[in-house]
């Protein structure tokens, strides 16, 4: 079932567009990313849906009840919508009670009970409710954040890159903490980020924005292993572009005859893999001898980063197929497990695993 309906939502400043003829259609319950470049829009997206400002154009839509249409709007406080910004925005001079209970009235019975109870659903022991924010750490902060937006009871999270300020390993487990809690809330959730991995891992429904505009929006995996352009392909992670000729479902070109998933437009395509589809089995120079079917590459580059590592592979024996220049002298870029890092020099034998994907 629909819960937010946003159709053709556009907000300019002066002669800038911020937003261009937005639609997006968000499932109650469910967790939706808006992903993209700084300056693309995210943000005042965000801001409109919260009612900090009016669209110029279009319709913002909750279980049927219109927030926003063209200029008018409901005021924020009166849209039961929760909001955790970026830094927490917490209230300096107010203890951690209090500002957890900020938006709950002093005069309402069980007030001190359901501020405990909020602490102790986001994973705060409750000897820190008679701190003041900066005695805590960053994730508590985010926490105390989080807790203060659910005590108004959200009918709809919005999340305004709330674990940017983290570092990696406390941004990992706040990240599914936060997924977590909302889910078993039943909130219905709205997460800006211009952090690719996090917008994938943390979300049902990905929405990729450029230029005040939806690239393209769908499920994760979807999106990740068959984005609609060059822009989408890229941007949610590595990504490698080869020019193609399409002959009977299969593309052929430098990296050999590789099937596709989906139908191109004419023979003459672009494709992409994702590096991991990229598989290396180390062999000898002496092997290549014979194997003209195959695919050898050698090991230029290695640079080890712990749990992975950088690889550069330079291809040997390619043929030449129609437009072998998208590759050229440049090496395949593939990231490899660290405990098994190749060395440079190595002779690889190249394969790829699955499908190809054919851009527009």
């Amino acid at each position: 079932m629909s819960f937010l309906v946003i159709s053709g939502l556009s907000k300019s400043y002066g002669s800038v567009a911020a937003l261009s003829g937005i639609d997006l259609t968000v499932p109650a319950g469910s967790r939706t990313a808006v992903v993209g470049p700084s300056g693309c829009g995210k943000t005042t997206l965000l801001r409109l849906i919260a009612g900090f400002e009016a669209p110029d154009v279009g319709t913002i839509e909750i279980e049927g009840a219109c927030l926003a249409r063209d200029g008018d709007a409901l005021p924020a406080h009166l849209r039961g919508i929760g909001v955790v910004s970026q830094d927490g925005a917490l209230f300096p001079h107010l203890s951690i009670a209090d500002n957890i209970g900020f938006g709950i009235d002093r005069n309402v019975p069980g007030r001190s009970e359901r501020i405990a109870e909020l602490a102790y659903i986001v994973g705060l022991d409750k000897t820190i409710l008679k701190r003041r924010p900066h005695e805590l750490s960053g994730g508590q902060q985010q926490r105390v954040a989080l807790a203060r937006a659910m005590a108004v009871q959200p009918r709809l999270m919005l999340l305004d890159e709330p674990f940017s300020a983290l570092d990696t390993g406390l941004r990992v487990s706040m990240r599914k903490a936060v997924a977590e809690l909302l889910e078993s809330a039943g909130i219905t959730t709205i997460l800006v980020t211009h952090d690719q991995a996090e917008a994938l891992s943390f979300a049902d429904q990905v929405a990729v924005m450029r230029d005040g505009k939806f690239a393209q929006v769908g499920a994760p995996r979807e999106i990740y292993m068959r984005p609609k352009n060059r822009m989408v392909a890229e941007f949610l992670g590595d990504a490698i572009i080869l020019g193609a000729t399409i002959v009977d479902g299969h593309a052929e070109c430098v990296l050999g005859r590789i099937p596709v998933g989906n139908e191109g437009r004419g023979n003459a395509a672009r494709i992409m893999l994702r590096p991991e589809q990229i598989l290396l089995r180390r062999t000898a120079r002496e092997g290549m001898a014979g194997t003209e079917d195959m695919l050898f590459g050698e090991v230029t580059e290695c640079e080890f980063a712990g749990a992975l590592c950088t690889v550069a592979v330079r291809l040997l024996n390619n043929p030449d197929p129609p437009d072998a220049a998208a590759i050229g002298s440049s090496p395949l870029i593939l990231k490899r497990p660290g405990t098994d890092a190749p060395d440079v020099g190595e002779i690889v034998r190249i394969s790829v695993a699955g499908k190809a994907h054919i851009l527009d």
